[in-house]
């Protein structure tokens, strides 16, 4: 059995393309997101910014400069010729991988609640895992672009894209990060089957894995306490369960139209990692249902916008980088609302856009960047149908 192969052919040479318009709808989609996360990364953190900074609006204002660095680096991206990240790939793939490893090395790598997810300092650091996910995505969508159908073949094919992939996600769990390394695979997985991987190769892959899977959870007593905690969090309310029920409070007292912006009490230090990856649950709190839902409707409308660019898109490449990009971010964002609604186990992955964190900014609005991107060079053919 086979899963659905990308579009072909794409180099017809009597094929006519353009320089197609942004794409409107996704900007505005974008726009939209980055607007409601600033509002709610103000809202969220006001609490804990005043009573560790004296200013409210401390981390408001750290997001909106990672949001001006974020915003010149898409716009670059964005007028790139995306066909010239084909040949850097390689290079981008090392650069990430190195990345990850000065996480280790001592006065480089931050250490932070017991764990090295960065670089820098405590007053500036970038977290190498995030860009690690979109290095991913270019150095796979151009292997993927130059195989064709050799990815059919388990061992010649689908095998040594894997390598990378692991490597990448045993670093990423080694920080420890449970969350971007499973991203990481999931990433992988969802262009291993857009490029036409052969489903019972993936199930192989699956099943090779898992043993490993569930020794890391297992010898780890926090990811074992997570996973506990999943499937019954009010066993231990207090310890373990304490994440997951106060989220679940903090979204149940939103009710349908929520109890008004700005006048969240689970903020107010109930709610842990409030303006990060549980900043959902305080959205949900303050704007409701109706706050809740459009937040989810706005994410499917990009990866709606995203999948019509890359089936329009001139090439293999484009093809592969805008469905990449857009299961980096899609994914990730469901996986956070799973979270904070008990029905995903606990990982600290935070909500793309809405989430305070300069990298995972920064990271996003590249990826989107790069999805438009790809929409500037459109078929013609599929220019009216956009």
């Amino acid at each position: 059995m086979r899963s659905a192969a990308v579009p072909r052919p794409y180099a017809a040479a009597a094929r006519s393309y353009v320089a197609a318009p942004l794409d409107t709808v996704l900007f505005a989609t974008v726009a939209a997101l980055v607007g409601i996360g600033l509002v709610m990364v103000f809202s969220a953190s006001s609490a804990t910014a005043y009573a560790e900074h004296g200013d409210i609006a401390y981390y408001l204002k750290r997001q909106l400069i990672w949001l001006a660095v974020g915003l010149i680096g898409a716009f670059a991206l964005y007028r790139l010729e995306y066909h010239r990240l084909k040949k850097m790939a390689p290079t981008i793939l090392i650069a990430a991988i190195a990345g990850l490893v000065l996480v280790f090395v001592p006065h480089v790598g931050l250490g932070v609640n017991g764990g090295r997810r960065w670089i820098g300092t405590s007053a500036l650091s970038i977290e190498p895992s995030e860009f690690a996910k979109l290095a991913l995505v270019i150095y796979l969508s151009a292997v993927l672009a130059a195989r064709g159908e050799r990815i059919t073949s388990l061992v010649r094919g689908l095998f040594p894209l894997c390598i990378p992939v692991a490597i990448m996600a045993v670093l990423v769990l080694k920080e420890p990060d449970l969350g971007t390394a499973s991203l990481l695979i999931f990433t992988a997985f969802t262009l291993f089957f857009a490029a036409g991987a052969r489903i019972v190769h993936l199930f192989a892959v699956v099943f090779a894995t898992l043993p490993f899977a569930v020794l890391t959870v297992l010898a780890s007593s926090y990811r074992r306490a997570r996973i506990f905690a999943f499937l019954d969090p009010w066993k231990d309310p207090q310890n373990t369960g304490f994440h997951i029920v106060q989220s679940l409070l903090a979204l149940g007292s939103g009710g349908i139209f929520g109890v008004g912006l700005g006048a969240s009490r689970a903020k107010f230090f109930y709610l842990p990692e409030q303006y990060t990856d549980f900043i959902f649950s305080v959205l949900g709190e303050e704007l409701g249902l109706i706050g809740a839902l459009a937040v989810v409707v706005l994410f499917v409308i990009l990866a709606y916008r995203a999948i019509r660019i890359a089936l329009a898109a001139p090439d293999r490449f484009g093809f592969f980088l805008a469905i990449g990009c857009a299961a980096m971010i899609t994914i990730q964002a469901f996986i956070n609302v799973g979270v904070v609604s008990s029905s995903w186990p606990v990982t600290g992955v935070p909500l793309p856009f809405i989430s305070f964190g300069g990298s995972s900014l920064v990271v996003n609005l590249l990826a989107v960047a790069l999805i438009a991107n790809v929409g500037r060079h459109r078929r013609v053919s599929s220019l009216a149908r956009s």
